[in-house]
């Protein structure tokens, strides 16, 4: 009877030890955005209106969380369609060829701050990042748990071969080779 108990005891802590919590995103909450410096002198701002995320945390501050994400390249809204239709051709996403961008990795807590670190994948180049995240906490909404979270970083668009190079008559860049990625995240528990 005695192994029993333990048995049964240890099964149920090893259950708790290995709870994970999974976390959707809110789409309607949620903005998938990046700015780039234009002509050297302004920044144009973009988003991605398709996209899909996931999260599964084995802890209540995230540590460690898995960590998915996909756009739609065909999705790309700069708020002017020629320029929409110029990215998505192959001069810079090839959205035919290549439909999705993708991250795979992990969200880490490096002492207060959090890194988002893994796998990022544009034109079927896939390099490693860490992107700054600042996680806003959760809360209980009354019809549901959410969380928060802003994940800022910068890529080499080049590194993807987004090549695009055209240049002003003092040799600026018309599209500069950083890009910033700026995304507001809210996340429901599932």
């Amino acid at each position: 009877m005695k192994k029993m108990k333990f048995l049964l005891i240890a099964l149920l802590a090893s259950g708790t030890a290995f709870a994970q919590t999974t976390w959707t995103i809110d789409k309607a909450h949620s903005k998938i955005g990046f700015n780039v410096l234009h002509m050297a002198i302004s920044e144009v701002e973009g988003e991605f209106t398709d996209f899909d995320a996931k999260v599964v945390s084995k802890s209540d501050d995230f540590h460690d969380a898995d960590v998915e994400f996909t756009a739609k390249v065909a999705s790309i809204d700069t708020e002017n369609e020629r320029r929409d239709n110029h990215l998505k051709s192959d001069d810079f996403f090839n959205a035919e060829k290549f439909p999705e961008i993708k991250f795979k990795g992990k969200l880490v807590k490096e002492g207060n701050a959090y890194k988002l670190k893994g796998d990022f994948t544009m034109r079927d180049v896939t390099k490693p990042v860490t992107f700054d995240v600042v996680y806003g906490g959760t809360i209980d909404t009354g019809r549901g748990m959410k969380a928060g979270f802003k994940v800022t970083g910068t890529i080499n668009r080049k590194d993807y071969n987004l090549k695009w190079d055209n240049r002003l008559a003092g040799g600026e860049l018309v599209v500069s080779d950083d890009v910033d990625i700026v995304c507001k995240i809210e996340m429901n528990k599932a």
